[in-house]
């Protein structure tokens, strides 16, 4: 059995199709319109909420006679009034790997503007469990010894399983399928997995605060709190209303514009 804790990999995301865009400036009667987005991900949603009001400089819209100038303070702008389906254009691609099934079925409940790949147990063969293993646990020595000893036995039935239906010499895939599901109906909710899971920015939003807070679970809040580190780096300004208490040695990532 290994002790082992969620790492968060950023492995994707929008990005702008410069052709298109300077297209469509061109056909809405801005060719020089530039931004300062750091990334085209941010860029694509200020491009998104400009369009609704032709708000790329003054005149294009008669009603508009001065338009916010930056990245920065017009995604600020959205954040504060609320305009969040700007922010599901932006979109990131993220592989959480050592995540437990326990992390895994309550991700999985946040489906509005998100998609996910797991790990398939009925394909892959279980000959070691790998576990995060909670701090009340970590901290007493008793309930150390119960948790390892416990992992450790459900580990060894699954090498006893795979030797006693001999699943290496079987000749056809479909049998070590049966068999390899089969045998992971012994595996505890705490093995650690992988799965892939993208979703908007007003979804990442969401669920990093909702994640974070001090009443969801410990292993997902120490899972959404590496996310929020990558995210507020990388996308500074869809994030930059955020601010973190630490409650318990995990961070509580807080916003005044909630529901956005």
């Amino acid at each position: 059995m290994r002790s082992v804790k969620p790492s968060v990999f950023l492995v994707g995301e929008t990005r702008i199709v410069e052709s298109g865009l300077r297209e469509y400036l061109r056909h809405v009667g801005a060719p020089d319109w530039q931004t300062d987005a750091p990334t085209d991900a941010e860029a694509l949603c200020e491009v998104m909420g400009r369009l609704c009001y032709r708000s790329f400089e003054p005149g294009l819209n008669p009603n508009v006679t001065r338009v916010r100038e930056g990245n920065a303070p017009y995604l600020a702008n959205i954040v504060r009034v609320g305009h969040g389906s700007v922010l599901e254009h932006g979109t990131v691609n993220f592989i959480f790997a050592d995540v437990s099934r326990v992390v895994t079925h309550e991700l999985v409940r946040h489906r509005q503007g998100t998609a996910i790949s797991q790990e398939s147990l009925r394909f892959v063969r279980l000959d070691s469990l790998s576990a995060y293993i909670p701090t009340h646990i970590r901290e007493n020595e008793a309930g150390m010894e119960i948790f390892v000893r416990t992992m450790e036995q459900l580990e060894t039935l699954q090498r006893e399983l795979a030797e006693l239906f001999q699943i290496d010499k079987a000749e056809h895939f479909d049998l070590k399928k049966k068999l390899t599901s089969a045998f992971r109906r012994l595996a505890p909710i705490g093995l650690a997995t992988t799965i892939g899971w993208s979703c908007n920015f007003r979804a990442l939003r969401h669920v990093i605060e909702t994640r974070t807070d001090p009443h969801a679970e410990e292993e997902i809040r120490y899972l959404f709190g590496q996310v929020f580190e990558q995210v507020r780096e990388r996308y500074p300004n869809v994030f930059a209303d955020y601010t973190v208490e630490m409650v318990d040695g995990l961070p509580w990532v807080k916003t005044p514009n909630k529901k956005v």
